[in-house]
């Protein structure tokens, strides 16, 4: 494939930082990539797998003459990331980054951003519960949307270089108002997490039952609730401390309709039930057809391990 720039700076280097260098690499996006990380043995490790051509452990000194800066550090974390770079920044580079909540983002990055530097917060919607440089791979974008939030005065060239990068990783992309990004987000992905969360510490700290039968007799429903629970702790607190108006309002809507069915439950109404299953079956339908997953037994996991 075509070099799309020149030089790509890489701010963190995790799932997803990682995963983004082994496809440029792969697809020969870059001329140089520089790989950036405050830790010493971060950096040392993605030096070991090979996933740039530069390393150091300064935001700073990595995004010189950069095309391209892609953010993918805890969203707690922008801001700082941001007022580190801001006069490093070569006029007319491409700022990004990965968060999944973006109108904290905006609000920590944007004010740090020197004129003639595009920023264009996005947020590719993949991952796995791993974290670390170890854990990226090729295909992980693949038939997986991308969401960009560009602010008003985005400029139309720079974005539509940023679309086709991500295209090319094999994202589909498309543009989102950054407070509806965060809503939808919520309740797609935030608000799965945190009960997933709950649902296991709640296992966790029952009496009647132990630990060793929690994992003995774990049948595939907990067992996918403990997926999403082994993900990365620092960047779930963060996406709770930066999209907390948003998650609060799915929350009260979640408990809600939990008391609808805690009611159905206790007096036996058998018709509710069925009702609500049988819709809710039908959204998991929708996302198969959608391509969004697979109609394999757990998922496909069992015939990923084997491959």
């Amino acid at each position: 494939m075509a070099k799309q720039f020149e030089t790509i700076a890489l701010i963190g280097i995790g799932l997803i930082g990682s995963s983004i260098a082994r496809e440029i690499k792969d697809k020969g996006l870059a001329g140089t990539v520089t790989v950036s990380t405050r830790s010493e043995a971060t950096l040392k490790r993605a030096q070991e797998l090979n996933l740039g051509d530069r390393y150091t452990t300064s935001a700073a000194e990595a995004v010189k003459n950069a095309d391209l800066v892609i953010v993918s550090v805890p969203v707690g974390a922008s801001g700082t990331v941001a007022a580190e770079i801001a006069a490093n920044l070569k006029p007319g580079a491409i700022v990004t980054d990965v968060g999944s909540t973006k109108g904290s983002v905006i609000a920590q990055m944007a004010p740090h951003m020197p004129p003639g530097v595009h920023f264009i917060p996005g947020h590719p919607i993949a991952g796995t519960e791993y974290s670390g440089p170890d854990a990226g791979f090729i295909g992980l974008f693949k038939g997986r949307w991308c969401i960009l939030t560009p602010l008003p005065d985005t400029d139309e060239t720079a974005k539509a270089r940023l679309r086709t990068f991500w295209e090319t990783l094999g994202s589909m992309v498309d543009d989102m108002d950054p407070e509806h990004h965060d809503k939808v987000l919520a309740i797609v992905s935030h608000l799965p997490h945190i009960i997933a969360y709950n649902i296991v510490g709640t296992a966790d700290d029952l009496e009647a039952v132990t630990e060793s039968e929690v994992i003995k007799y774990s049948a595939s429903g907990f067992r996918d609730f403990t997926r999403l629970a082994a993900s990365d702790p620092t960047m779930w607190r963060d996406v709770c401390l930066h999209n907390k108006d948003a998650i609060l309002e799915m929350l009260a809507r979640f408990s809600e309709d939990l008391a609808y069915l805690q009611r159905a439950i206790r007096w036996g109404d058998g018709d509710k039930l069925f009702d609500l299953f049988t819709r809710t079956r039908a959204i998991r339908r929708s996302i198969i057809q959608a391509g969004q997953d697979t109609e394999m037994a757990d998922f496909g996991r069992h015939a990923m391990d084997q491959k």
